[in-house]
């Protein structure tokens, strides 16, 4: 049985054009490798963080809904922990409607 997810993303601005879609696709190829199926990807593009995280005051934020078995979060979670483009990340579950 699959759940819906929904990472929020945050990757830092340091990144080139072309650097930032080679993260996203890896984070996207993540969550495929671990049995998820990608239904949305919304790009909010540069934001004003609410506070200042690692000396840093913007972020490229994406919004990433997906489907997948309950045990795969934590294993994607694990991965981005250790990613060093990612400046924070949060995975939700959504509610059926």
């Amino acid at each position: 049985m699959t759940n819906k997810y929904e990472l929020a993303l945050v990757l830092v601005t340091s990144l080139g054009e072309e650097e930032k879609q080679a993260q996203l696709e890896k984070i996207k190829e993540l969550i495929v490798r671990f049995g998820g199926e990608i239904t949305k990807v919304d790009d909010w593009g540069k934001k004003k963080l609410a506070y200042e995280i690692d000396k840093k005051k913007e972020g490229f934020y994406y919004f990433i809904e997906f489907n997948a078995e309950p045990d795969a979060p934590a294993e994607i979670e694990s991965r981005l922990r250790i990613t060093e483009a990612v400046l924070r990340y949060l995975i939700v579950s959504l509610e059926e409607k």
